[in-house]
C-alpha cells in the first residue's frame, strides 16, 4: 500500500487516506481478530453473521417487481 504526501497539509492527508485505505481493505479488523484465539464456533458464527450481512447488501440494490 502506496499513500504520497504533497504539500504543507500532507502529512495529515496522507495519515486520512492511509486510514481509509487499511479500513477498505479490512487489515484493521483483520489484525483486531487475530489478536485474540478465536473458538471454532465463534468462527462459524462470525463467518455466517459476515456472509448474511454480504447478501443483504448485494440485494439492497436490487429492484422487486
Amino acid at each position: 500500500m502506496e499513500v504520497s504526501v504533497q504539500g504543507k497539509n500532507g502529512i495529515e492527508m496522507a495519515i486520512r487516506v492511509f486510514r481509509k485505505k487499511t479500513q477498505k481493505e479490512g487489515l484493521v479488523k483483520e489484525s483486531r481478530r487475530r489478536n485474540e484465539f478465536e473458538k471454532p464456533s465463534k468462527k462459524i458464527k462470525r463467518k455466517k453473521d459476515e456472509s448474511i450481512s454480504r447478501k443483504k447488501k448485494a440485494r439492497k440494490g436490487e429492484m422487486v417487481y
